[in-house]
Formats: C-alpha cells, structure tokens, sequence
C-alpha cells in the first residue's frame, strides 16, 4: 500500500488559496482516477479537483469553508501501488549533485539575507501559525507586523486568520486602538503620511436605515469578490472614456445572409460577438501599447493577445473567461471559442484555465438593452470596450450624387482605460480602429 497527497493545484495568476465548499468523497470511499473528490471556490471561479489517482480516500484535512493555500494537502488516498519513499529519492538526487545542491542553498541564503523582516510577513509566525499569501499580503499593506498579526483572532482550521478575520479586526480592533493610543508630537513626515492614508480608509460608512418591510439579502461569495474587485479597480486606475458610434448595417446584412449556412457547416450560431472580438483582436495588434500592464512604475507589454469575454452567470453575477490568442482565430474559430466558453459560463463548467492570462476586456452592455456604458477597468488590464445595443436609427449618407436620409444600423463603442499609462490620443485612435474595421466589412465576404 502506498499513500498519495492530494494538494490544493496552482489555479492561474494571482490565485493564492481557495475555500473548500463541498466534499464529493468521505473518508473509506473508493476513488476512481480523475474522479472528482473537492468542490473548491476562488475569488474568480468555483472549480472541481479530481483525484491524481484511484484508491481509498483515507483522510480529509481540511473542512467545508476552510480556507486552504496554493500547495497544501487537502487529502490522503491510499493505492494499491507499492510505497515509495520520496524521501529516500530526493536525498539520493541531492548526494548526485552535490555542485547544484550548494548553488541552490547559496541562491536561497542570498534571498534570505537580503530581505529583512520589515519587507515581508512570513508564513508562519513564532506561534506556529500558518498564514496565507492573501493575509500576508493583506498585512503588508496595511502595515501589520508578524507580532500584531499574532494577536488577530483567527476562526480557520488551528485558528488560522481569515481576510474576514484580518478585515475585521483592521476595521474594529486595530481602529480602536489607534484612537486610544497617546499623540506622539515627534512623528516623522513618513508615519504622518501613513496616518493620513489610514485617516481616509477609516472614513465612516453612511448608515443604512431600515423600515418595516425591507428585506435583508446576504452578499453572495462571488457577489462580494466582484464588489472588492470593482472597488479596488477605480481606486488604481485613473478611468477616462471615448465613445465613437458605429455603422454596422453591412455586419447586419451579411450576417442573416450567411447564418443559416454557417450554421450548417459549421454546426456554430453565428452571433455579432465573434465577428467584433474578431476587430478588436486586429486593432490590438495594431495598437499593441493597448494590450499591457502596469506594474509599478514597468510597464508589461503582452506578446499575446487574450481577449476577455464578460459572461452573465444564472445567478445575475459576471466571470470573465479568456480567448487566448485571438488574433491568430479566424471567424470561424472565433465562434466556436465564443459560444464555447458562454457555454460552460452558463452550465458553470468553466476551468480555472479558462479565467486567466487576459490582456484585454470586451464586455457586451448591448445584450442588456443599453446603448452606451462606462465599464471599470479589468485589473491588471489598461482597458476595456463596452459594445452597445445596435438599433436602427436615421442617418445622413453621402454619395457622388449628393446626400440624403437613409435608415442604418448603428451601435457605440464605449472605450474605458487607465489614463495613467493611456492618453486619449491612444484610447482614442484604438476605438476608433475598431470602428474602422466594422464599418470596412465586405458584404459579399466568406467566412
């Protein structure tokens, strides 16, 4: 018999840990290879982990609402396969090659030693504790020390300090110590500076009255993530807008010319999303200063282009699945990408693959009714295009014979990005690129 450890997988960038919701599997059950054992869920995507192996689940670690980080055992299944001692082959690996053993041990001494405890929470403090990379992160950015981060109550598995835990001792506890703490008439410029930014997180909320009659609604999970997000998103980037309206009349008639056909062969509806991501795509590549990041002061240019597609969930909230490399599709694999990830959006099958690596957000304001929107930036993305609504409406068209009224098809493009790195000259030129390429589209084009 041998025993196999089920770890928490590495879900896409910026995932640091995951709550457990729901155990497929109990302790004794049979496990069959790649059969689903843990429902998991993350700030950006509720997923499933199978079983790397078949065999007896013979221990569970974590609880349900347990918060588990990035590489931590969740669960222990025992094979049938002979044991192997891990141990044994890593020493023997080490003995082989002793030269990148010492070079290792060097590069890890050198970091160590040029980072000091100021810079960095570690992962566990002299209690023992275990905190994880979003606490740590969480205490660096406010300023809390290992030693105050010792005292926060923690409600996890062996009092381990939730971002509710952090959240609400940073909003309660550590506020009302700080406003009983003495007035020190020596502080420096920097510590004044630090008390003014905590002056401005603390301001009060407005109180919400309730009359006879209201309903209280909790937050959803996702619900509440989104709002963080949102939030954090105005507070980064400097938000600016350019509108630019759209003839699409030519779109409109080649599409119902073609659909039924396309449909046909390529068993695909053909909608209008794949045929817009399908112009962003190209004014991206034309554009290519849109399609970065900020981090810092460095600016990250993206080789690929990965177009985020916002989806509505059946419970009113949004995800975000990605089209990697979208300017090497052409419109039929557009399509298919399209209508496959607003597929498994819909029957919540999406991977944690499939929500990463985005470089660029497109979201469709036009499916709700509205004709025009101001959307909030993606982080780390400088940009995102609202597609409105396409309605009919009057239109002045000129020809060598002189102008005249006509009825055309029309939409807006609604560009918001983050003035920081993105003048308006740029946002500017990029919508209106796209809209070049919409309005440019052949009639008698196949796909």
């Amino acid at each position: 018999m041998a025993k196999f450890e089920i770890k928490l997988p590495k879900m896409g960038e910026s995932v640091a840990e995951a709550t457990i919701t729901s155990w497929l599997k109990s302790v004794g059950d049979t496990v069959e290879l790649d059969e689903a054992i843990v429902e998991i869920a993350t700030d950006k995507v509720d997923s499933e982990i199978p079983s790397e192996v078949a065999g007896t689940l013979i221990d569970i670690k974590y609880n349900v609402d347990d918060v588990v980080a990035v590489g931590e055992v969740i669960a222990i299944i025992e094979t049938e396969e002979s044991a192997v001692d891990t141990t044994a082959k890593t020493e023997e690996t080490i003995i082989e090659t002793p030269k990148e053993a010492v070079i290792v041990e060097r590069q890890i001494a050198d970091v160590v030693a040029s980072t000091s405890q100021d810079d960095v929470i570690l992962k566990k403090g002299e209690s023992g504790r275990f905190y994880s990379p979003l606490v740590r992160n969480m205490a660096k950015t406010e300023g809390i020390s290992m030693a105050e981060l010792e005292t926060v109550n923690g409600s996890g598995k062996d009092n381990r300090v939730t971002k509710n835990d952090l959240l609400a001792y940073i909003n309660s506890d550590r506020k009302s110590a700080s406003n009983q703490a003495p007035v020190n008439t020596q502080t420096s410029v920097k510590s004044e500076q630090a008390s003014n930014k905590t002056s401005k997180k603390e301001t009060p909320k407005p109180k919400v009255t309730l009359s006879d009659g209201d309903e209280i609604i909790a937050m959803s999970r996702m619900g509440k993530m989104i709002s963080h997000h949102m939030v954090a998103s105005v507070q980064t980037s400097a938000h600016v807008q350019s509108f630019v309206e759209v003839d699409v009349t030519n779109i409109v008639k080649w599409r119902l010319k073609v659909k039924d056909a396309f449909l046909k062969r390529e068993g695909e509806k053909l909608t209008f999303t794949p045929i817009f991501m399908q112009a962003i795509a190209k004014a991206l590549k034309d554009y290519p200063m849109m399609n970065i990041s900020l981090d810092g002061d460095n600016i990250i240019k993206k080789k690929n282009i990965n177009l985020g597609m916002a989806a509505a969930l059946a419970d009113g909230n949004l995800i975000v699945p990605v089209i990697k490399s979208a300017d090497q599709l052409n419109l039929v694999g557009m399509a298919k990408q399209v209508n496959g990830l607003a597929l498994k959006a819909r029957t919540g099958k999406l991977s944690p693959d499939d929500i990463v690596g985005g470089t660029f957000t497109v979201t469709n304001v036009g499916g709700f009714g509205s004709i025009m929107g101001t959307p909030i930036i993606n982080q780390p993305q400088v940009g995102i295009l609202a597609l409105g609504a396409i309605r009919k409406t009057p239109a002045v068209i000129e020809t060598s014979e002189g102008d005249y009224i006509g009825i055309r098809h029309k939409m807006f493009l609604s560009h918001s990005y983050d003035h920081r790195v993105v003048n308006g000259a740029l946002g500017g030129m990029f919508v209106k690129k796209v809209a070049d390429y919409l309005e440019a589209w052949d009639v008698n084009a196949d796909y």
